[in-house]
């Protein structure tokens, strides 16, 4: 700018001829010769991601102390932070024969969070299988669960107790129980159940 208000802050040419003469393009390379200014990097460079050995053990340690994981969660969120994604794999069939980390437990703890947020046996197998967790772990639990109560207490705590004769209504009740993954038999004794029925 001519404007003697605004003057020159950087003389670019004097910069490039003093860095020229005094820094070999080593410690220069950041100058392009072919340019009247100078250029810096627009990114620096990516420190290499990485933690391996000892140190990637004890973080997952750390996460697995606060919180359980399934064994592809804790897969993924290890390879996030490890340099090796081998490395992961194999240090989490490790964790997982010594018990740290258990697709059983956290399959466990699924089911019964499921049950009190009043969810069926098919919403609890898809909650498992987006974990990729195998359902046949927790087969037996499955099977010993009344899941006509469950859905009639889901019914009664959403529509009352009394026994909807109305096509309209029964068929909301049924979308309903459907929704919240209960089987269609469970879900018609559970909409026909009356208060005094045992």
């Amino acid at each position: 700018m001519s404007n003697p208000k605004f003057p020159n802050m950087l003389d670019y040419e004097a910069l490039k001829q003093q860095f020229d003469e005094s820094a070999d393009e080593s410690t220069c390379s950041n100058v392009s010769p072919d340019s009247n200014a100078l250029h810096f990097a627009d990114q620096p460079e990516p420190k290499p991601q990485g933690l391996t050995g000892t140190r990637l053990r004890s973080y997952a340690f750390a996460i697995l102390t606060r919180k359980e994981y399934s064994k592809a969660d804790l897969i993924e969120k290890l390879a996030l932070y490890a340099m090796d994604r081998d490395e992961v794999i194999k240090l989490v069939d490790e964790l997982a024969t010594e018990n740290y980390q258990s697709d059983q437990r956290v399959a466990e703890m699924m089911l019964s969070s499921q049950k009190r947020k009043g969810k069926g046996p098919n919403r609890i197998k898809m909650a498992l299988k987006s974990k990729k967790i195998d359902s046949s772990l927790i087969q037996e639990e499955l099977k010993e669960t009344d899941w006509n109560e469950q859905a009639y207490q889901l019914k009664v705590k959403k529509f009352g107790l009394e026994v909807e004769k109305e096509p309209k209504l029964k068929a909301k009740q049924i979308r309903f129980l459907m929704y919240r993954g209960f089987e269609m038999d469970a879900i018609m004794k559970a909409i026909s159940r009356r208060e005094d029925e045992i």
